[in-house]
């Protein structure tokens, strides 16, 4: 049998078996809008992630009731900060060709930090690169911008660019000054009466982040480095508590899960679809998505959804 074949053949077999038992609860006087919100994927070539993406998205698209749209939260491809050009494209050409053959619902797109190009580079940094950092991804992926918004029914969706380089090393998680004011003016300029979901790929609030090591400092204090949680979280809250509007922030990038109600605002860090990356559970959390319900009236619920990934 021909590894394309196989591929799609396993993935439909297995996903249809695992579909989740539970209904989801029907919450009277209460219209929703569902999706399926896809983080940290981290597609490579391989039989384990190229299977198990291929039935996390079959696995969505089964579900019933059915969901709106998938929103992808970041991560995409394995890596690509570090990697040259040519096996850069490899994995882009893999994501985008997958998503072509699997997945029938309409995709948003987020950027996560390992689908920036070659800021991880040490030689020969390809900074004149017409592709060089975040153009690549979203050339490939046709966004509109690095961040943007959309509306669906009586809900604003507001996808922002957590991933800012450190011209130091490595990468600073917060908004660059002209993502900041656009994203204030966007929450200005917000269609009246819609209340406002906020995407990211690295949490803005997150106890996650303090777990990610899973252990502490030699003196006791949990370690949330600037890579993991927002830097610009106490300027961030300061906007958000002039729009009330504002009821739900979303994420992934740290492969864990947490919920939290922080001023009004729940904050769902979603886990990982590959996991461990691609390696079983990260820490105590399985390979996952999650099923993000928002009701006309700005409340929300957040389901995790578990599936085996094949090994």
């Amino acid at each position: 049998m021909k590894r394309k074949k196989f591929l799609q053949r396993s993935a439909a077999v297995i996903g249809s078996s695992l579909l989740p038992s539970f209904a989801f609860a029907k919450e009277t006087g209460k219209k929703s809008l569902r999706f399926a919100h896809l983080t940290d994927m981290h597609l490579k070539p391989g039989l384990i992630p190229e299977t198990g993406t291929a039935k996390a998205l079959h696995h969505v698209q089964q579900l019933k009731p059915k969901v709106d749209f998938i929103i992808n939260g970041g991560d995409a491809i394995m890596d690509s900060l570090g990697a040259d050009k040519q096996n850069t494209e490899i994995q882009w050409n893999l994501f985008k060709g997958t998503l072509q053959r699997e997945n029938s619902l309409p995709v948003y797109h987020c950027i996560g930090n390992h689908d920036i190009w070659g800021w991880f580079i040490k030689q020969d940094r390809p900074e004149n690169d017409r592709l060089y950092g975040k153009v690549w991804v979203v050339e490939t992926l046709e966004m509109k911008n690095r961040y943007y918004s959309f509306t669906k029914g009586n809900w604003h969706f507001i996808v922002l660019d957590s991933t800012q380089l450190n011209p130091a090393g490595g990468y600073i998680a917060k908004l660059d000054t002209g993502q900041l004011d656009w994203l204030q003016q966007e929450l200005a300029s917000a269609p009246a009466g819609k209340f406002i979901c906020l995407v990211s790929h690295i949490p803005i609030l997150s106890i996650c982040a303090g777990l990610f090591f899973d252990k502490t400092e030699s003196n006791g204090d949990l370690k949330i480095q600037r890579n993991l949680m927002h830097t610009d979280f106490i300027q961030l809250k300061k906007i958000f508590l002039k729009f009330p509007n504002i009821r739900v922030c979303i994420s992934g990038h740290i492969h864990l899960q947490d919920e939290i109600d922080y001023l009004g605002i729940k904050y769902y860090c979603n886990g990982a679809v590959s996991g461990n990356w691609w390696k079983g559970a990260f820490q105590e959390f399985e390979p996952a998505y999650a099923i993000v319900e928002l009701f006309d009236n700005g409340t929300s619920k957040r389901t995790m959804i578990k599936y085996e990934q094949t090994n």
